[in-house]
């Protein structure tokens, strides 16, 4: 690990990086996001089907007097606001490192069946009538299955490779779409509605954005010491191996926090698509593919995005909300041919 580490010490982050871009420029490119970042969460605050002023959002967040606005900002706007944020970077995070595990460009933290287990776990309470909380622990339970199905199958009597697990992935995302289809033509037409907002995405019962936020700091506190290792691994398993790298455990520790980041995200705000996808990539045009900078970037950029996209939803035709995963998708599609077009290899 030592000699893997060493390797990729060798190409600096400094003037200029074979991996990465000038550090001015990193620099620049992460203070930009994260005010973009806060920018839009403050904005998601304020935004809304009630006024509410600059000063009462004030007041919600402790620095100034606010009236009984400032509760609304508290009690409804502030947790779906972090809940957007967190969930976003999460997700973000989660697509880039499904993009290194299966070194695939059009892998993003739905390519396993995760969402799939969790549409089944979600969809199924919600069939039931089952309370929030329930429908949130029956989504959680059910991407954490589909995770260890897919890991478990794809792995069989030996080692498993990037192309299997993604073949093993795609398989158990068909047959969880084909139970979601069967619950939702045998479900009543009054819980459709509610099935179909969790199936494209849906921020306004998340209440609890906490979990999501420890997870999210802890992953990138896990995840950054190993930056270097990334950049390795990202050039083949056999330079990897060749430089004393541990790939099957790296892949492990890739796949297992990959899972556990997109399964707390959907049981937060449900299957919202594309951030996983379009943020790496984008980040990656700014930055280039240095994971140092290219890890911290997208959980900035994915949080941003996913805040800007909630806020829209409640916004663009209020009273009636959208789901945040029609929006997400309304951006990401042109963006992502965009890219196709400009970078065609």
């Amino acid at each position: 690990m030592a000699d893997a580490h060493g390797a990729a010490a060798a190409a600096p982050v400094g003037q200029a990086s074979p991996l990465g871009r000038p550090l001015g420029r990193c620099l620049g490119v992460l203070g930009g996001l994260f005010v973009a970042g806060l920018f839009a969460f403050v904005l998601a605050l304020h935004a809304g089907e009630v006024p509410v002023s600059w000063g009462d959002v004030a007041g919600a967040m402790g620095l100034g007097s606010g009236s009984g606005a400032a509760e609304v900002v508290r009690a409804l706007r502030l947790p779906r606001a972090l809940a957007a944020y967190a969930c976003g970077a999460l997700l973000a995070l989660a697509g880039t490192l499904m993009q290194i595990l299966l070194r695939n460009p059009l892998a993003d933290p739905y390519v396993l069946g995760i969402s799939g287990g969790a549409a089944v776990g979600a969809l199924g309470a919600i069939a039931l009538g089952a309370a929030a909380w329930v429908v949130d622990g029956a989504a959680f339970t059910g991407a954490l299955t589909a995770t260890f199905l897919v890991f478990g199958l794809a792995r069989g009597d030996g080692a498993w490779t990037p192309t299997r697990l993604l073949l093993t992935g795609v398989i158990v995302a068909a047959g969880c779409g084909a139970a979601v289809s069967f619950m939702l033509v045998m479900t009543t037409d009054i819980r459709v509605q509610s099935m179909l907002f969790w199936l494209t995405g849906d921020a306004s019962g998340a209440t609890r954005p906490w979990p999501a936020f420890l997870l999210l700091l802890g992953g990138l506190a896990l995840v950054l010491p190993f930056a270097r290792d990334f950049n390795v691994l990202a050039r083949g398993d056999l330079s990897a191996r060749a430089l004393g790298l541990r790939v099957e455990r790296l892949r492990l520790l890739i796949y297992v926090l990959a899972s556990l980041l997109t399964a707390v995200a959907v049981t937060q705000v449900g299957s919202v698509g594309f951030v996983g996808l379009v943020v790496p990539h984008l980040v990656r045009l700014a930055l280039g593919n240095d994971q140092r900078v290219l890890l911290p970037a997208a959980a900035l950029a994915g949080g941003a995005l996913l805040t800007a996209a909630d806020t829209a939803a409640r916004t663009v035709m209020a009273p009636t909300q959208l789901p945040v995963g029609v929006l997400t998708a309304l951006i990401g599609v042109p963006l992502f041919l965009f890219l196709l077009m400009r970078h065609p290899r």
